[in-house]
């Protein structure tokens, strides 16, 4: 009697035990497993015109990228730096922003102008323009160009040119430091000798123009306006920066090669830097 009572204790505690063991089993393999949402990128346009009077008219055009994916403020705050008091980053937000941002314009000329636009003898078309553009986006570096333009009357209009690189990984802007460790001295003068590598696309009437020709510094800063790809580091500078307006924006390329020694070894392994 005493052994089957045993054997009855044992069966209990071997099925017991069986029973949270498959139970365990089955909340591991039922388990959910969440994927990294993949990096996308979409965009909004806004194309819109007012009609102050007869002699003066505002064109107003945008383009912003939009980053469903991307959720750090601070990161997201560096992106949109020229979005004054902007806050709400989704398509939604960007799109009220773009209109109130419109809205502003038109009626910031149309109160300015009351006290001189009887002045104007010829009709006069001005402008307003922001423009984001993908550079590239690869080994969780996002770079973007920026556009910027506008015409207040006057002989031509005006625009300028911004270029930043984001480090996705770390969640923030990049900077010249996080590349290279070139001295200061040393950089401007490969800027200086590089002027000419890429033609600002400047022809007069004997044909094209140099850079060189057209610079208005001794020294080129290497300034904060850059981008790069599996060859160079390049250094984007708007018109009236280093040259002369009619230089237009030049663009200025320095090979990793000659950067070969103080590139950041974190950097250089991302990229693939050879």
């Amino acid at each position: 009697m005493k052994n089957k009572v045993v054997l009855i204790l044992f069966s209990v505690t071997f099925l017991l035990s069986a029973c949270k063991k498959t139970e365990s089993k089955t909340v591991d393999t039922n388990t959910e497993i969440k994927n990294p949402e993949k990096f996308t990128i979409d965009s909004l346009k806004m194309k819109d015109s007012v009609k102050i009077n007869e002699k003066l008219s505002v064109n107003y055009a945008s383009k912003v990228l939009v980053f469903p994916t991307l959720k750090d403020k601070a990161l997201l705050d560096s992106i949109y730096y020229d979005k004054t008091g902007i806050t709400d980053y989704s398509k939604e937000g960007l799109q009220r922003f773009l209109d109130k941002d419109k809205v502003e314009i038109f009626s910031s000329v149309k109160e300015d102008s009351k006290e001189w636009i009887s002045d104007i003898q010829n009709p006069q078309t001005w402008e307003a323009g922001s423009f984001m553009k993908l550079i590239s986006q690869n080994n969780d570096f996002l770079q973007i160009e920026y556009l910027h333009t506008s015409y207040q009357g006057g002989a031509h209009d005006n625009y300028s040119f911004d270029a930043r690189v984001f480090d996705l990984k770390n969640n923030k802007k990049l900077n010249l430091k996080d590349i290279t460790t070139m001295p200061k001295v040393k950089l401007e003068e490969l800027l200086m000798k590089n002027l000419d590598k890429i033609p600002s696309g400047t022809t007069d009437s004997d044909g094209p123009v140099k850079n060189s020709d057209m610079l208005l510094v001794d020294v080129i800063p290497a300034n904060k306006d850059f981008y790069f790809d599996e060859k160079n580091i390049y250094f984007h500078y708007s018109p009236y920066e280093i040259a002369a307006f009619a230089a237009g924006d030049i663009v200025i390329p320095v090979s990793w090669k000659e950067l070969e020694g103080t590139i950041n070894p974190d950097f250089k392994k991302r990229i693939k830097i050879n």
